[in-house]
């Protein structure tokens, strides 16, 4: 909207004095004067977002999928039981980084079923017996240059230490390793689901108990993953997938730990993003296959590629196909160019589409990328909190309370809390009520036109009078003397989500 002007950094800004301030406190301390130059630091770098889930939840091929490159290893390697950070960088290149900071070049081996780590024998930079502590993964890729994503192991993997990596990085302070200062790892989560089960619930609400005040992450994304075998992989899968992400929306919204659940199929997105010229060609001549006998010869993955069963496509091709689609993926681009899709581009798009990537990559900007620099600053505020609280004694006592003060009262942080307990059915508003709350608190979007429900090319004016008309609606809901305390403290961010676009308008126009 032409008429709106770009707003001040705000809360980043102010991280950045605290932190300043608070620096020169700590001369004669090293520890936290690196953590908090670190704090610092990560305010000015990409938004940092943690993919986590249980074993075989698919993190790593979903990374895959929102970088469109085939960059995560895939298999149960030993580089899937450590911490790994995808960064952007001018050319690929991995490092393993040990515990107390030494460092080795890994070697990258690429085979049929993708990239794999080698992690057999680091070459450490200093001497000594190290242990890989995460690995560092430089590539040149565009997501990568906006948002550095976290591929973590398993939640609920055997190995305790294994899941301890995921808990020590997400939720900080939840596993004692006697370190004085801890600091949060990501600044937000998406967390894959296959089922709702105690583990999984159990380790959102150790995030939710943090995110609200003291640890960890404050924006949730639920992802229902590997939504293509629900359903034993036919075309109704993602149909299938959809009643399952609502009905798991529905348990976590009593709890309000997610801010939305998507089901997405991470396999059938990465090869619909890397989809090739032969793949093509071999769904275009099985589209020709009548669909009895295609069907026939789809009942299992191994009967597809079977070289007994008469298909005009080869064995190993149709085996690949399998690999990297899935029956799903398969089924769904043959329909698909029977229906007249004739070019890899377009298959390639409605593969995507369907696979969930896309509505996906939507809720994420929404909820993670438009709102960057109050997630940062987040993180950045609570682990200034935990220097200071675990670190007494200096005249950097005194900036706590403001610290706290922020954590608890800045209004991008109780929008996104709010957003949170919308799902939990909290509020006794009607409908209408909640969805107009919903899109003012930035839940479909930041812009000021989609906060207040009009037009893009909506002139000031009317921008200035709908949102003057919103603040008076919200602010007369919160004194209404039958509304109870949430109720009128829902309403008052409302309305101050609304006052905040009047000082955005251009006065001239």
């Amino acid at each position: 909207m032409s008429t709106i002007a770009r707003p001040a950094p705000g809360i980043v800004g102010e991280a950045h004095r605290l932190i300043a301030v608070a620096r020169q406190s700590f001369a004669d301390q090293p520890r936290p004067r690196a953590v908090l130059a670190d704090c610092a630091r990560r305010l000015d770098q990409p938004l940092r977002v943690a993919l986590a889930g249980s074993i075989k939840a698919g993190k790593s091929t979903l990374l895959n999928s929102l970088v469109g490159q085939d960059i995560a290893p895939t298999d149960a390697t030993e580089c899937t039981r450590v911490v790994t950070w995808y960064r952007h960088g001018s050319t690929p290149g991995v490092t393993a980084v040990a515990s107390g900071g030494a460092t080795a070049h890994v070697v990258v081996r690429r085979g049929s079923g993708g990239l794999t780590f080698d992690l057999s024998a680091p070459a450490w930079n200093r001497p000594g017996s190290h242990e890989v502590d995460h690995l560092e993964v430089q590539w040149p890729a565009a997501t990568l240059a906006r948002t550095t994503l976290i591929d973590t192991p398993g939640t609920s993997s055997l190995s305790r230490e294994v899941s301890r990596r995921t808990a020590r990085l997400l939720t900080p302070g939840a596993e004692d390793d006697g370190d004085q200062v801890r600091v949060p790892g990501a600044d937000a989560i998406v967390y894959l689901l296959r089922r709702l089960d105690t583990a999984d619930l159990d380790f959102l609400e150790r995030v939710g108990a943090g995110g609200g005040s003291a640890a960890g992450p404050l924006g949730v994304i639920g992802v229902v993953s590997r939504a293509d075998e629900i359903g034993a992989g036919g075309l109704d899968a993602l149909h299938s997938a959809r009643d399952v992400a609502a009905r798991f929306a529905g348990e976590l919204e009593r709890t309000g730990l997610c801010q939305a659940v998507i089901p997405v199929a991470g396999l059938l997105a990465f090869a619909a993003a890397t989809l090739r010229e032969q793949e093509f060609t071999a769904f275009h001549a099985l589209a020709a296959v009548p669909a009895e006998e295609l069907g026939a010869a789809m009942l299992s993955a191994d009967r597809f590629a079977r070289p007994d069963i008469a298909l005009p496509v080869d064995p190993r091709v149709r085996a690949g196909l399998a690999a990297r689609f899935g029956l799903f993926g398969i089924r769904m681009a043959v329909t698909l160019i029977r229906l007249g899709v004739r070019d890899s581009a377009t298959l390639a798009a409605e593969l995507a589409d369907r696979s969930g990537i896309e509505e996906l990559r939507a809720v994420l900007d929404v909820q993670f990328a438009q709102r960057a620099d109050q997630l940062k600053a987040h993180s950045a505020l609570t682990a200034l909190a935990g220097v200071l609280t675990a670190c007494p004694g200096t005249a950097a006592d005194a900036l706590l309370p403001r610290v706290r003060t922020l954590l608890a009262d800045v209004h991008g942080f109780a929008e996104l809390r709010l957003l949170s307990r919308l799902r939990a059915g909290e509020l006794p508003l009607p409908p209408d009520d909640l969805a107009e709350l919903h899109s003012l608190l930035g839940g479909a979007g930041v812009a000021p036109h989609l906060r207040l429900g009009l037009p893009a090319t909506a002139p000031a004016p009317l921008v200035r009078a709908r949102a003057a008309e919103l603040v008076r609606k919200w602010r007369d809901r919160s004194s209404h003397p039958l509304a109870d305390h949430r109720t009128r403290a829902a309403c008052l961010t409302a309305a101050r989500s609304a006052e905040g676009i009047l000082p955005m308008l251009r006065p001239d126009r």
